[in-house]
């Protein structure tokens, strides 16, 4: 699969003036990374926007900056959007260098159908939606697909050791720790029953304790 491609321009605008770029339909980037100067950009917001949201923020782009000979190998590092109108406010970039392993949290997507969910008394519980991966940029997956039609009955689990990944890629999360899981609803409600505190507990007796000298003493009068 070949590297996506995005075009962006030197950026003369900071500040509060970058509202100015925002209505014109034109999103303010930042590009920084080891070892080089930090750069102030602009690109197309429409263009922006639709690379987001086909692509994820998890692939590598090439990203074309206007009067550079060559492209630079980017991934995003962050995306600020305005939480009323999703209007795209602000995108950093992180420039890698494509000889050397990098680390990032990749989302789990999950696959198939669990035979063990098509009854009333289970549920499914995803217990991890990303998980760091290390890999050379070109051989980072956009995401990680875990397969659970294998889970059949309550008590089943996928772990992170039994993820597959792919050659060259590889995690640092626990091997034993638990991505996805069956479990019995009566178990899981249960379980939100929580116990009272100490705090708790002594307040219930002395409202009991109250309210017991209170009966005695109105039988007594």
């Amino acid at each position: 699969m070949g590297n996506i491609k995005l075009k962006a321009s030197k950026r003369t605008v900071f500040g509060k003036s970058t509202k100015t770029l925002r209505r014109q339909g034109i999103t303010p980037i930042h590009v920084f990374g080891n070892g080089i100067e930090s750069l102030a950009l602009q690109c197309d917001n429409s263009e922006l926007k639709k690379l987001i949201f086909k692509e994820g923020a998890t692939r590598l782009i090439d990203l074309e900056i206007e009067k550079e000979k060559k492209p630079r190998s980017v991934f995003i590092r962050e995306i600020q959007s305005d939480v009323i109108s999703g209007q795209l406010i602000h995108v950093d970039f992180y420039q890698v260098n494509k000889t050397e392993k990098m680390s990032a949290d990749i989302p789990i997507y999950l696959t198939g159908d669990s035979p063990a969910v098509k009854s009333k008394i289970n549920m499914l519980e995803h217990l991890m939606d990303d998980i760091e991966i290390e890999a050379l940029p070109e051989e980072m997956p956009p995401h990680i697909e875990v397969n659970i039609s294998s889970l059949e009955e309550s008590g089943d689990a996928i772990f992170v050791k039994d993820i597959a990944l792919g050659d060259g890629v590889t995690t640092t999360a626990d091997p034993e720790q638990i991505v996805v899981k069956i479990t019995r609803v009566k178990a899981i409600v249960e379980e939100g029953i929580a116990a009272p505190t100490a705090e708790e507990a002594e307040a219930a007796e002395a409202t009991e304790a109250e309210e017991s000298a209170e009966t005695e003493a109105e039988q007594e009068g």
